[in-house]
């Protein structure tokens, strides 16, 4: 404290100290109690490791900005119906361990996606949302991603993936065809399955023990 300065009146060194203190207690509640809770979770044995086209795809989802639109971690059944839109049960921690970094989302401009590969098991259909969302959800406001196909005349290459389109989409003689960007995205888009329980089945014995009297 400066010469001449009250015990209530803030110096630099005071100041500093202070925040110094915040920002410890800060990190310790917001960083370090998180991570010594959840340091012991491990993965569901329902949960498989991303493959290397699905992390591939995962990045896709990252550049493109999917996570600005839409989460993914439906919430419990008292917070919000999202069991009752079909998104599924609550999400748990185990659900998120193969995940860095975390794609929870904070907005819904679209629906939930950690359960869109349960929902909706297609790969043709998501292939041809990305191409053209309104032509398989009429209404809907998420933008096209065309620079994720290539659209010429003639027919598929071998090892090309051309899409199988409603009517009226494309011009007469023309194909479309996936890139990699596109069907990596839509692996990992079918990798987000996470219908398994929650937790793992009571055995037997846990069972019998809870119901003797």
């Amino acid at each position: 404290m400066s010469q001449g300065t009250s015990f209530w009146e803030m110096d630099e060194l005071r100041l500093i100290t202070g925040a110094m203190v915040i920002l410890a207690l800060a990190t310790g509640i917001l960083v370090v109690v998180p991570y010594l809770l959840l340091r012991p979770v491990k993965a569901p044995a329902g949960l498989k490791p991303y493959t290397d086209i699905q992390l591939a795809g995962r990045q896709s989802y990252i550049a493109n900005g999917c996570v600005y639109c839409h989460s993914q971690q439906p919430r419990d059944i008292q917070q919000a119906p999202d069991a009752k839109r079909g998104w599924g049960r609550a999400s748990v921690a185990g659900d998120y361990v193969y995940d860095t970094p975390h794609l929870l989302g904070t907005m819904r401009t679209g629906p939930d996606l950690l359960n869109i590969g349960a929902r909706q098991p297609s790969a043709d259909w998501h292939l041809g949302h990305l191409y053209q969302p309104r032509a398989y959800t009429p209404g809907s406001i998420m933008p096209s991603y065309p620079y994720l196909f290539e659209v010429r005349q003639g027919v598929a290459q071998a090892g090309e993936k051309a899409l199988t389109l409603p009517p009226g989409l494309t011009k007469p003689g023309e194909v479309v065809i996936a890139k990699p960007e596109a069907l990596a995205l839509v692996a990992y888009l079918l990798a987000l399955d996470r219908t398994y329980p929650a937790l793992p089945p009571r055995s037997a014995s846990a069972v019998a023990s809870e119901d003797a009297p």
